[in-house]
């Protein structure tokens, strides 16, 4: 069993079939083969099962699976970081973020780790939502994810950063702007514009509703990130539910309220990563940059 072995297993299972793997691995379809015959001889027991439109990996192929692509992610990084040692303060981070993620927790941290490390590239991949952060995790080749932390993830290492309380985001001339704080009742008159389909913002405060005994509503609106839904509100299109992100209050616009709503629980957000004590010293060093600069937020 060698390493080629295993990294083309995991890739006929991420593909779902032999010519797939193939094409993403730049050999050929019979290579391939040859490797995962090579692994069930030697395991013993068939990995894959023949089905006419590829392969899917059998109960003892998922087994291996998993056992391999948490090896192979292990040691990827290891080489990464032992690389990074021998060519001094150098290398590359790769990070997964949500859209308006670097504008609103990064922008400050990341302009103090170039100054401090100018050999080390930054390279940030934007995902739809969180839960495809938490996917990209299973790429080797990435570092870290910022993602909105719910539930424990397989196979992820979570580290919170900051708390996020819910504010209703309303027009300056709006009835309930100038409000001290939003209530139940308020919420329930309103037809929020939608939070990003899918994301976990938008099924907490689903959740929420629900735990309130709000009937939820839509205005027929929704959007692809927070931004555009304060954007929308401040036009007057509709009222916004989001998480008061960091940079809102401290930079006001005239025409836009926030309105504090302490009946939902805020959300947290943080780091996500598949082994933090595996992560290159540079990886490190930014993502401690981020935790620093995101102390201060409620």
């Amino acid at each position: 069993m060698t390493l080629d072995d295993l990294r083309v297993f995991v890739a006929v299972c991420h593909a779902g079939s032999l010519s797939a793997a193939a094409r993403d691995l730049g050999c050929t379809q019979s290579a391939v083969s040859q490797h995962v015959r090579r692994l069930e001889r030697e395991v013993g027991v068939g990995l894959v099962e023949r089905q006419p439109r590829g392969v899917v990996p059998t109960r003892a192929g998922r087994v291996l699976q998993r056992a391999a692509e948490e090896g192979l992610s292990g040691l990827d990084l290891a080489l990464r970081t032992l690389g990074e040692i021998a060519r001094g303060d150098g290398g590359v981070v790769r990070i997964a973020t949500g859209s308006v993620t670097v504008r609103h927790f990064m922008a400050p941290a990341v302009a103090e780790f170039r100054r401090l490390h100018p050999r080390v590239s930054l390279e940030f991949r934007t995902e739809s939502s969180s839960r495809s952060c938490f996917a990209a995790l299973q790429d080797p080749g990435l570092d870290l994810a910022w993602v909105t932390q719910d539930a424990p993830v397989r196979g992820v290492e979570q580290r919170p950063v900051a708390r996020l309380p819910w504010v209703l985001a309303v027009a300056a001339d709006d009835e309930l702007a100038g409000r001290a704080r939003a209530e139940v009742a308020d919420l329930a008159g309103l037809r929020p514009i939608g939070l990003p389909e899918g994301s976990t913002s938008r099924l907490r405060l689903e959740s929420a509703y629900a735990e309130l005994g709000i009937a939820a509503a839509s205005s027929g609106t929704s959007v692809a990130d927070w931004d555009t839904a304060v954007l929308l509100a401040e036009l007057g299109v509709g009222h916004a539910i989001v998480p008061d992100l960091p940079g809102w209050r401290a930079n006001p616009r005239p025409g836009l309220c926030f309105v504090p709503v302490p009946a939902l629980e805020p959300l947290t957000v943080g780091w996500a990563a598949r082994r933090w004590e595996n992560l290159s010293p540079s990886a490190r060093a930014f993502a401690e940059t981020v935790v620093r600069h995101n102390t201060t937020t409620p």
